[in-house]
């Protein structure tokens, strides 16, 4: 379950980043992560549950956006979506590719709570 990782990482990010704006917690975590990475979507909402009680994220809405597989054609050039199967070349036929999207994993936003001046 490699999802307990990623997630680990995603909220060490997380977390620092909100407490080093002052963020009072963590109301919404916005993350791209490619198909490639084979990460299923139940596993990483469950890490996160697990693993976000007791800190500034707890409670905080996580939204996942799937990147597509994306490649480009070493051959011919042709750039192309496809499968975690199928990478070669729709053009040319080619298996000389390399994979340009949908290994990424990449938080795309945080949304916090500050608090108000007068508490500062």
């Amino acid at each position: 379950m490699h999802e307990l990782g990623i997630m680990s990482g995603v909220l060490d990010a997380v977390n620092a980043s909100a407490a080093s704006a002052g963020a009072l917690k963590v109301t919404r975590i916005d993350l791209s992560i490619g198909e490639m990475t084979e990460a299923i979507d139940d596993a990483l909402e469950f890490a996160f549950e697990a693993l976000s009680e007791g800190t500034l994220s707890a409670g905080a809405e996580l939204v996942l956006h799937k990147v597509s597989p994306r490649s480009v054609c070493l051959d011919c050039g042709e750039e192309f979506d496809h499968d975690r199967f199928h990478r070669a070349c729709p053009k040319c036929e080619s298996y000389s590719t390399d994979l340009v999207a949908g290994r990424e994993l990449r938080i795309d936003s945080i949304e916090v709570d500050l608090p108000d001046d007068e508490e500062a």
